[in-house]
């Protein structure tokens, strides 16, 4: 009730106070200018992606900060303003951000933002689903992203997207963005040789999250969990057991802990079969912040591939 009672006066606030800042001005489909196109982004992984791309060709204003949940989120006062004024908003699609009745898709009605300026960057990727208490498959599995192969056809999209939104600049972003798809499909070529690398039968990746569905499935690892979404309960004693049972019955080496995890969770499961959990955290929902050693998509895929290698190689 809280949530909605601050939606709603936010909602209430962004009419009033920014219906002067002209969110029907976004008459033009593309920046005819020489200024930086003005770009919103979901989360932190896409922002960075946009700045990668995008250079000092865009103005990237991003919505759902570092340390918190991109599933549920309440737009700021500025993040409303910055939606209003955009020329472009990107999203990861997929659930992600709540679906079309959620956060996102409430905060593009309130400044009134046309449809042609909103861009998901998965419609091209097959969705993965994520199984319920009675054993369906109806929740789309949103963290496609985990998986270079799929970073590979976001940036791909994003590149067309702001190369045909931003035609004065056009050609060095496509040349940005050519540079920055390159990087990721070698990271794609990374993940599958040093995988196969890894013995066939360590290649189990036991994590609180079930965050990585769309990366295991690609490059071959067995996956195991606690939970399979943050929305969901989290670290329930039935949860628990069964993934202390999976852990005993296959042999599993070491267990990974992600960065924005509750970890008492996994510490009980630790405790209960003996089993340790690499020192070191792996990434799932984010990037870290600027100051942070994995602080881009290029450095948050290679450590997390470069953690898998080592930890299960062991």
């Amino acid at each position: 009730m809280k949530k909605y009672l601050a939606w709603i006066g936010l909602s209430l606030v962004s009419i009033f106070s920014l219906a002067a800042c002209g969110a029907d001005d976004n008459e033009d489909t593309a920046n005819s200018g020489d200024g930086p196109l003005k770009v919103v982004t979901s989360f932190t992984i896409i922002a960075d992606m946009a700045r990668e791309i995008g250079g000092e060709f865009v103005e990237v204003h991003n919505l759902v900060p570092t340390g918190t949940d991109p599933h549920e989120y309440e737009p700021l006062p500025n993040d409303i303003k910055a939606a209003t004024d955009a020329d472009v908003l990107f999203y990861n699609g997929l659930n992600l951000e709540g679906g079309k009745k959620g956060w996102f898709f409430k905060m593009i009605d309130t400044v009134n933002q046309k449809e042609e300026n909103v861009f998901s960057l998965t419609e091209r990727v097959e969705p993965m689903y994520l199984t319920d208490k009675d054993g369906r498959e109806e929740e789309i599995n949103p963290h496609a992203f985990i998986d270079p192969a799929v970073g590979v056809k976001m940036a791909e999209d994003m590149r067309d997207i702001l190369v045909k939104r931003h035609p004065s600049k056009s050609e060095e972003i496509q040349k940005r963005g050519d540079a920055y798809v390159q990087r990721l499909k070698e990271i794609d070529k990374e993940y599958e040789e040093r995988i196969k690398d890894i013995p066939e039968k360590n290649r189990i990746l036991v994590t609180s999250e079930r965050a990585f569905q769309y990366m295991a499935s690609h490059y071959g690892l067995m996956e195991a969990y606690i939970w399979e979404i943050d929305t969901e309960e989290n670290g329930s004693p039935t949860q628990i057991k069964n993934l202390v049972d999976f852990i005993k019955s296959h042999d599993v080496s070491v267990l990974f802990m992600e960065s924005n995890v509750d970890p008492r969770p996994m510490e009980t499961v630790a405790n209960e079969t003996g089993v340790r959990i690499a020192e070191k955290k792996i990434y799932s929902d984010e990037i870290g912040k600027p100051n942070d050693e994995v602080n881009t998509y290029i450095k948050y895929l290679k450590y997390n591939i470069n953690l898998i290698h080592e930890e299960l190689s062991k």
